[in-house]
């Protein structure tokens, strides 16, 4: 039996999963993941990161602080263990 609930709100974004990735792995897939959405124009993408550990969590943290075309980001509500994004689009860059 699944108890997995699938959010509909997360069925209508971008997502990836980091689950099984290295924080040096992690990097590379986060970067590609935000470039291929802003190509994309996609404004918004989540990222699962998980609960335990917090390597992932942190890299992905890290990176987003300093990415210039994220606009925002935030822990999800329901799930602690997802990160959502904010992306800049070309009408919101000044």
């Amino acid at each position: 039996m699944n108890n997995h609930f699938i959010d509909p709100f997360l069925k209508i974004l971008p997502g990836i999963d980091l689950h099984g990735e290295t924080g040096d792995t992690a990097v590379f897939i986060i970067k590609d993941f935000i470039n291929m959405n802003l190509k994309l124009k996609k404004d918004k993408i989540y990222f699962i990161h998980g609960r335990n550990g917090h390597v992932l969590k942190d890299t992905l943290h890290n990176i987003l602080k300093k990415d210039k075309r994220v606009e925002e980001f935030y822990v999800y509500g329901q799930n602690d263990g997802i990160t959502i994004v904010k992306l800049k689009n070309s009408a919101s860059n000044k």
